[in-house]
Order: structure tokens, then C-alpha cells, then sequence
């Protein structure tokens, strides 16, 4: 961790010694009435790729940023600002209190590092509906878009160097995402994923351009850390339920995963330490060609015994949507 932070710590002083200014890559937060999770980057960066539909490039430009340690970022919600501090990372990811109604709104922020500040950007925020009790939690990899990320040397290739237009959609996922949203017009959509932080653009233009509901992206960041030389993506997945858990205790998620990775383990260790906030679990099973790329298909039965929760285990969104009429979420 000493030496990513020296490496980081060099590339960044170069970049502002020469003039670069940091920029705030903005991502889509959430919140209730009284508070939101503010979600963002500061990154000492070239010019962004546009968010124009024909825009293409290679995964490796999403890593070509260099992250602002600590830098000191100006979030503005309404009339109201508050002064917050990117961590080691550059990553943006704290709690203001607020007052909004519910639906989606806009924030501005703001970075500043070395005396010089960064355009304001404008970002996403979805605001919960005290009122309504269901909520989606999805995974991102081989359940919305087909990756088979598990073995290095694929996550490598879909990373860093496959074209971001050559990713391909879930049969029948976006289709069953509209149904729900169609049935909750209300219920909020977390995409929660290992991926890093630097894809949060590229997998938000994915989610749009094929139509997948708008919400927040909860990735992480790759760096080591104190402890490990790199992060634990289970980890990451297990303390993000757990956090909505705790900031929605009312609100039933419908988890949505594949058997590729370690979906079932996360849902079902989540199901029976909070039975209360899961209304349903959705298991993709991988084809046999996918299973072989991630490593293999894990077995069901002993996970579905040890939780009540209502599993379904299906290889599209169509036959989702048919346990999902069946048990009366759709």
C-alpha cells in the first residue's frame, strides 16, 4: 500500500506541476428525505470520453487517471454546501444530511487541489420513498451483461482491453428490470459489483444504452490495502448489504446474482442474518460454456435450506419473470 501510495503520490504532483487541474467524475448516489450517500471521483485526468451513443474506446483508458489523495470537494445540495474529503483513492463516498422529497435529483460538486479548483459538475440522486417497502439489489457481472470475469486473464481482457460496445447484454434482463419497475414504480436499483471504481462510466453507458432502470453503481476500489494486497470483492459485496440493511430497515431487497462467483454465499449469509429485508433471491444459472470460463457452477441445495427466503434459479429474464408472477413481486 506504501509503494501504490508513492507511485500515486509522484504521478500526481507531475501531473500538477505541468498545469493539469483535477476533475470530479461524478456517480449516481443515493438517500432518503433526510440524508444522501454522496458517490464521486476526484481524478487528475485527459478530456473524459463523451457520453455521445457512438462514442468507443478500449477498457484501458478508464485506468489512465490519476487519483487526488485526500482532496478537498465542495457538494452543494440545493442552497445548502458542504466541504467533504476524498479519501486515499480519490473516491468520493460520504453521507450529508439533507432535506429532499422523493425521486431524483441533482447535486453540484466541486474539487480543488493545489489551489486549483475543477469545473462543477452536476451528479445523479435517488432519493427513497419512505412509504415503499421493495427495493432491487443486482449484480452487474454475468447477471445483467455477459463477462465471464472470474479467471484473471478474461477479467483482464474484458477490462482493459475489450471495446465497451462489445459487451454483451443478459438475454431477457432488461425486459424483467423494466416489469419491476413498471410493477414499483417507487423501488430503488442498486447495482452492486467487485468491478472498479475507474468502470462506473463505462458501465453506466452500458446500463443505458441498453435500457436497463437508472440507478446507483456500488463498486470499489482495486488498490491494496493495510491488510491485503488486494481487495476482497465478497467483502465489499457483504458490507454494502449490510450498510442498506442498517439505512433501510423497512425496505424487502429482491437480490439478483448468477451462480459463476459467490452470489448464493453473499444472498444467503445476508438472508439469514436479516430475513426481514429480503423479499426475494434470483440466481442466473450460467450456460455450460459460461460456467466453464468463471471457474465452474456452484450447488444450490444446502443455501437454499439453510435461509425461508424464496429462491429462483433461471438462465434469462424470462424465466424470472415467470417465478416472480408466480410469488406475486410481478
Amino acid at each position: 500500500m506504501r509503494v501504490d501510495d508513492a507511485i500515486r503520490e509522484f504521478r500526481e504532483q507531475r501531473a500538477l506541476r505541468r498545469g493539469r487541474v483535477p476533475s470530479v467524475v461524478p456517480y449516481t448516489g443515493y438517500g432518503s428525505t433526510s440524508w444522501v450517500r454522496v458517490l464521486g471521483r476526484v481524478l487528475i485526468t485527459k478530456q473524459l470520453p463523451t457520453e455521445t451513443p457512438q462514442e468507443s474506446f478500449r477498457g484501458w483508458r478508464s485506468f489512465t487517471g490519476i487519483p487526488v489523495d485526500g482532496a478537498p470537494v465542495r457538494v452543494t445540495v440545493g442552497d445548502v454546501v458542504h466541504h467533504v474529503v476524498a479519501d486515499r483513492g480519490g473516491v468520493i463516498d460520504v453521507r450529508v444530511e439533507v432535506e429532499l422529497e422523493p425521486g431524483w435529483h441533482r447535486i453540484t460538486l466541486q474539487a480543488e487541489a493545489e489551489g486549483r479548483r475543477s469545473p462543477e459538475v452536476r451528479a445523479p440522486v435517488f432519493v427513497l420513498d419512505p412509504s415503499s417497502p421493495f427495493g432491487v439489489v443486482s449484480d452487474i457481472d454475468d447477471t445483467v451483461m455477459v463477462t465471464a470475469l472470474p479467471r484473471p486473464l478474461l477479467a483482464a481482457w474484458n477490462t482493459f482491453v475489450l471495446n465497451e460496445h462489445a459487451r454483451t447484454p443478459t438475454p431477457g434482463m432488461a425486459v424483467l428490470y423494466d416489469r419491476i419497475r413498471d410493477a414499483h414504480p417507487a423501488a430503488p436499483f442498486l447495482y452492486l459489483s467487485t468491478g472498479a471504481w475507474n468502470v462506473a462510466p463505462t458501465l453506466g453507458r452500458f446500463l443505458g444504452r441498453n435500457l436497463y432502470p437508472p440507478g446507483p453503481l456500488l463498486l470499489t476500489d482495486w488498490g491494496p490495502t493495510p491488510d491485503r494486497v488486494f481487495r476482497s470483492g465478497r467483502a465489499h459485496k457483504i458490507d454494502e448489504l449490510e450498510r442498506l440493511a442498517e439505512e433501510f430497515p423497512d425496505v424487502k431487497w429482491l437480490l439478483i446474482g448468477d451462480d459463476g462467483q459467490h452470489d448464493e454465499d453473499t444472498y444467503s449469509g445476508f438472508a439469514q442474518r436479516h430475513p426481514e429485508n429480503v423479499a426475494a433471491i434470483c440466481i442466473r444459472q450460467l450456460s455450460t460454456s459460461e460456467a466453464v470460463l468463471a471457474g465452474g457452477r456452484s450447488r444450490k441445495d444446502q443455501r437454499e435450506r439453510a435461509t425461508d427466503a424464496d429462491w429462483t434459479y433461471a438462465p434469462d429474464g424470462a424465466a424470472f419473470a415467470t417465478a416472480l408472477e408466480q410469488n406475486g413481486i410481478l
